[in-house]
């Protein structure tokens, strides 16, 4: 019996070893399209009031878990009874993202050619409830076809390894790009309130510590506004790279005319260029109907 006992404890250490070094290699694989997820989430989670920062990336991370929960499962069977629907649904997901990216593009420039009113309208509370709810919603949209690509990835590293192995180091994915990922945001996002953290205790404190203190402080402080900034640039990037990988992954012609340039350019220009033709076919539908 107690053979038996110590038999099935070492079946269940080989497990959770083989797991593990399963876990290490698709978290290898799905680096660079987390370091992806985690600017276009960035750069959706900013922009709201500092009050509500915290709380709306709360309402996002709850929806990215939720994305998650929807999408393993579903994943694993697709995988097992219809894996050819696969790639079509990633090729989708390449155009939602790479819309997003070139439809960011067009809505800058336009609005950038305007003249700005002088005088801002008033915006009450309501008005900026809804604007969040929206930005919220398509946060929590992209990060659905961020989350299909990361799943995806990281079950074709265990593809050939036992079911419960599958479930588990997929598991372990998802969970880590959501905690990860939306970790770093909070942490992002919160610079300011760190930096003046640091200025409060500096100011207890004498010499060079303190000045070296509150320096660091003002810096973060400063840094917050040309952050988000950035953010917003780089997290268009990013769905335009990604938009673009999903395509040169899975399409075989492009990936192999993809090796004739660099996989960031190539990805790129297939982003911007499928974004903007969805981003005129959607403009010609709306004046075609108005």
């Amino acid at each position: 019996m107690t053979g038996g006992l110590f038999a099935v404890l070492d079946d269940i250490a080989v497990l959770l070893d083989d797991t593990a070094v399963m876990a290490k290699v698709a978290a290898k694989k799905t680096a660079g399209i987390l370091g992806d997820d985690l600017a276009v989430n960035a750069e959706k989670a900013t922009g709201f009031r500092a009050s509500r920062e915290l709380p709306v990336l709360w309402a996002i991370t709850k929806g990215s878990f939720i994305n998650k929960l929807i999408i393993v499962p579903v994943a694993m069977l697709l995988s097992a009874y219809a894996s050819w629907l696969i790639i079509p649904v990633l090729l989708l997901g390449g155009c939602y993202l790479s819309y997003e990216g070139v439809e960011k593009i067009v809505h800058y420039f336009s609005h950038k050619s305007h003249d700005k009113p002088a005088i801002k309208p008033a915006v009450n509370d309501e008005a900026l409830l809804n604007r969040e709810k929206v930005k919220i919603k398509s946060a929590v949209r992209t990060d659905f076809i961020l989350s299909i690509e990361i799943i995806m990835i990281a079950l074709g590293t265990v593809m050939n390894q036992p079911l419960i192995q599958q479930v588990i180091v997929v598991s372990l994915i998802a969970i880590l790009a959501t905690v990860g990922v939306y970790g770093i945001v909070a942490l992002i996002v919160r610079m300011d309130d760190a930096g003046f953290f640091l200025i409060s205790k500096a100011e207890k404190m004498r010499g060079m510590i303190s000045k070296l203190i509150t320096a660091s402080g003002s810096f973060l402080v400063a840094s917050l506004p040309w952050v988000i900034r950035a953010l917003s640039v780089i997290g268009t990037i990013a769905m335009l790279l990604v938009g673009g990988g999903m395509f040169t992954h899975n399409l075989h012609a492009l990936h192999h005319a993809a090796k004739v340039m660099p996989a960031f350019l190539i990805n790129l220009l297939i982003g911007c260029l499928v974004g903007a033709v969805l981003v005129a076919a959607q403009k010609a539908v709306v004046k075609i109907r108005s």
